[in-house]
């Protein structure tokens, strides 16, 4: 049922954004050099990495880490990515995930790969959930 829920609200949530959607693109892709999306490595389910995509805030010549661990992200933004950021236009391309069964409109978001003490903390709870049943 969940499962249905998310592909339902995923197809009318693309459908109202759908528009939008290709003006972002076409922003990203005039205002900076790269692809219009950026790929991210996320954990999910069983702890399963898969890619989930998001249009591209920062440069191409950004370091492969989370933001906050950058010592000065913001000069790897793109002209529009502090806007895309501020509004969250940068995650419309992960109804894509939610369309393939890798993310979910409910439950948290999927860590990145390389954040293992949220990974750790999630599994455990997992865990404890499952010797409760």
């Amino acid at each position: 049922m969940k499962r249905i829920f998310d592909w339902i609200m995923a197809l009318v949530v693309t459908l109202l954004v759908g528009l939008p959607m290709v003006l972002v693109a076409l922003l990203v892709k005039l205002t900076s050099p790269g692809p219009v999306l950026y790929w991210s490595e996320r954990v999910g389910k069983d702890n399963l990495i898969f890619r989930m995509p998001k249009f591209r805030t920062m440069r191409i010549d950004t370091p492969a880490v989370a933001t906050h661990l950058l010592s000065n992200p913001d000069q790897f933004l793109t002209p529009i990515g502090p806007f895309l950021r501020k509004w969250s236009l940068d995650e419309f391309p992960q109804l894509w995930s939610v369309f393939k069964g890798d993310m979910s409109f409910v439950g948290p978001r999927p860590a990145l790969f390389n954040q293992d003490d949220l990974i750790a903390l999630r599994t455990e709870d997992v865990d404890a959930v499952l010797l409760l049943k």
